[in-house]
C-alpha cells in the first residue's frame, strides 16, 4: 500500500509535530525534509560546495545534533533557494514518498513540487507572533540566548526568502487543507489532520 501525506508550512507552525504524530498513528514512515536542507546548510557552513553536499547527502547526516539551531535554519533557507540543490534532493524525497506502507513528508514544497499527486495535502500555519513564541520556548529550553523579538525577525526574514525564491516557493497547493494552529492545542491540531487522512482513506475504499 502506497499512501502519501504531504504537510507543508512555515517554520514553527507545528507541521513537524503534526507529521510525527500522524506518522505514528497510521504507522507510516516519516521524513522531515527540512533536515535535508539543514544538513546541506551545515556542510556548506563547514566549507562544502552546496551542490556536492546535496548530492552526497546520506541519511546518517540527518542525525547531526546541531541541525535544530537557528543558525542551521537560516543556512537551510539559503541553500534551499538554489535550484541545483533542490534538484539533487528531489529524487530522494519522491522515492521516500512512494515507499510501501505509506509515508508522511513535511517541508515547504511537498504538496506543490515533490508530491503533487499526494493523497492528502495539508498546509499548516500560525500567526507570526505565536510561531516566534513557540520557537523561543523551544530554543530557550536548549539554552538558546536569542530573544523572542530576534526570533520573530528571523522568522519573518526566512518566510520572505522562502516565499519569494524562484525555485519552489513556499505556498499552499491549490487542493491543500489549510490548518491554522494559532489557537489549537497540539492534540486538536493532530486530530484535525488525522480526520482529513481518514476521510481520504475512506473515499479511496468506496
Amino acid at each position: 500500500m502506497r499512501f502519501t501525506v504531504a504537510i507543508d508550512g512555515p517554520a514553527a507552525a507545528g507541521k513537524g509535530t503534526i507529521s510525527r504524530a500522524v506518522a505514528a498513528h497510521f504507522r507510516f514512515a516519516h521524513l522531515d525534509t527540512g533536515l535535508l536542507y539543514r544538513a546541506v546548510g551545515a556542510k556548506v557552513a563547514e566549507g562544502a560546495d552546496p551542490v556536492a553536499a546535496a548530492e552526497g547527502l546520506d541519511l546518517s547526516d540527518l542525525a547531526r545534533g546541531d541541525l535544530r539551531s537557528a543558525e542551521a535554519g537560516q543556512a537551510a533557507s539559503r541553500v534551499a533557494a538554489l535550484p541545483e540543490v533542490r534538484a539533487a534532493l528531489v529524487a530522494f524525497q519522491r522515492s521516500f514518498a512512494r515507499r510501501e506502507g505509506g509515508a508522511v513528508l513535511d517541508g515547504r514544497d511537498i504538496g506543490t513540487v515533490i508530491c503533487p499527486e499526494a493523497e492528502v495535502k495539508l498546509f499548516v500555519t500560525a500567526s507570526d507572533a505565536e510561531r516566534a513564541r513557540r520557537r523561543w520556548l523551544e530554543l530557550a529550553a536548549r539554552g538558546g540566548a536569542q530573544s523572542e523579538a530576534e526570533i520573530l525577525a528571523d522568522l519573518r526574514e526566512r518566510d520572505r526568502r522562502d516565499r519569494e525564491r524562484e525555485a519552489a516557493p513556499l505556498r499552499p497547493a491549490p487542493d491543500a487543507l489549510l490548518l491554522d494552529t494559532t489557537e489549537l492545542t497540539i492534540d486538536a491540531a493532530v486530530n484535525k489532520a488525522i480526520e482529513a487522512i481518514e476521510l481520504r482513506q475512506a473515499q479511496g475504499r468506496e
